[in-house]
């Protein structure tokens, strides 16, 4: 007979303890132990069943046969941007996003695209009926023979489906309604989802079938469930983005058949999801011309190179704690980067309170924005705009240096295609590369060099 034990789980990454406790020992995180009943069936001490599988020798490196992982292209080029160049066979596709940010909308279009290709496509909806998810289908004007939609949450069902329907690509949405019929803690707990991740990993690594995964996300931005679901998966991709405004960037954080933090841009649209081709012209179509506290960056997202805004706005405050606040940019470097001003400039900025904004929802984490950052707050606390036309690469050191970044090139040219006439750079980047006609690069070692280029009185 089966003996039932009791369990404690974290929600947030997946600890198990025999005892309840206030804080997780894993994650450190408080109140995210939950009871779980796991059931236990007898049989003979060291049983040990044998894989199906058959088990293969070690091997030497040097004597493995690779070749290059085919790869089925989309008709969306900025989703296969993200992808590493196309869907591979047998992955296990992981998308996380806020509820109602378009992660439904994609997966539908994609699976229209890919099914009036050819491919057989299952959609599995856990969370609407078929009627409804028809309805969405309709609003698209999704209509393929090739796709196949069926509303269950029975992991075994499921299972019996994909034999019966054989796709060549199935969509899980979502993870958390899934549950196994053999594990008996409630859906979306940490058993179910490791289990039932689990068996879709090994439905696709056997049958050779593409699957996507939708994920829930907590109130701070993470995918719901164990970190485990992220380590077990071979991409995870991000869906970033106000509910309240039609742009949405999809973000690459993990994958393992093409490079990280890449990003994808769409715009929501009554048809569904737009791609934008070109996010430097989006993002700069509404600057501010001649304004105080604006600047220009050249930042890389992955293997692209997108000019955005920064705005700062420096305002005096009657309090004795200056506020510091910061939207896209971690508030911590622009703690660190006024007291590098304050220290190498001698611009009194304790009595100032500071807000400092990424223009266009996006969040940049890179070093090289560094000197646009500062360049942006010395604006705002002057009153003085600079150049409509210039653009800011570098990064900025405690001691006042400006240094190397990488890619300075695509930033270069991204800059000169869009029309601006002076680039300032690192002077180490310099050398070795060939300016792009129509810009005039201003290598810099300090930012007393570039202060005094920007702002008369410094």
């Amino acid at each position: 007979m089966a003996k039932k034990k009791s369990k404690f789980c974290c929600n947030s990454c997946g600890y198990e303890s025999p005892k309840w406790m206030g804080r997780c020992p894993g994650c450190g995180g408080w109140n995210t132990m939950v009871e779980e009943v796991e059931v236990v069936l007898k049989g003979p001490r060291g049983a040990f069943q044998h894989s199906n599988t058959i088990s293969q020798k070690a091997t030497p490196i040097i004597d493995i046969e690779t070749s290059d992982e085919p790869r089925i292209p989309t008709e969306m080029d900025e989703l296969n941007r993200v992808l590493g160049g196309g869907i591979v066979p047998g992955s296990l596709v992981l998308i996380g996003g806020d509820p109602g940010i378009g992660k439904s909308t994609l997966l539908m279009q994609v699976s229209a695209l890919l099914s009036n290709k050819g491919h057989r496509v299952l959609y599995i909806s856990g969370e609407e009926s078929m009627r409804q998810t028809k309805l969405r289908a309709s609003r698209l004007g999704v209509q393929s023979p090739e796709l196949y939609i069926y509303s269950e949450t029975n992991l075994e069902l499921i299972n019996q489906t994909i034999e019966e329907v054989t796709p060549k690509f199935v969509i899980i949405d979502s993870i958390q309604t899934i549950h196994h019929p053999e594990v008996t803690s409630a859906p979306g707990s940490v058993s179910q989802v490791r289990e039932c991740t689990a068996e879709l990993m090994r439905i696709a690594k056997t049958k050779g079938i593409a699957i996507f995964l939708v994920g829930h996300v907590t109130k701070e931005g993470q995918i719901a469930g164990p970190r485990l679901l992220e380590h077990m998966v071979d991409t995870v991709l991000y869906f970033e983005g106000e509910r309240h405004h039609t742009y949405r960037i999809l973000r690459s954080v993990k994958n393992r058949f093409g490079s990280t933090n890449e990003i994808a841009i769409f715009e929501m649209v009554q048809a569904g999801l737009k791609e934008v081709s070109n996010p430097s012209e989006l993002f700069l179509e509404e600057r501010s011309y001649d304004a105080a506290g604006s600047t220009i960056v050249a930042s890389m997202e992955g293997t692209r190179p997108i000019l955005v805004e920064i705005q700062s706005l420096v305002t005096p405050t009657s309090f004795n704690y200056p506020k510091r606040m910061s939207t896209g940019v971690d508030q911590n470097r622009v703690q660190l980067l006024m007291a590098v001003l304050e220290k190498r400039m001698g611009l009194l900025l304790q009595a100032q309170d500071a807000y400092i904004k990424v223009a266009g929802g996006v969040k940049l984490d890179e070093p090289a924005i560094d000197l646009a950052v500062l360049t942006s707050i010395v604006s705002s606390f002057k009153d003085q705009a600079v150049k409509s036309t210039d653009c800011f690469i570098g990064e900025v050191g405690l001691t006042g240096e400006v240094r190397r970044v990488s890619r300075i090139e695509q930033r270069v040219q991204e800059a000169a295609r869009l029309g601006f006439k002076r680039a300032f750079i690192p002077a180490s980047n310099q050398g070795g590369w060939d300016y792009p006609s129509g810009i005039q690069v201003v290598g810099i070692e300090t930012i007393n060099e570039a202060l005094r280029a920007c702002f008369n009185d410094l």
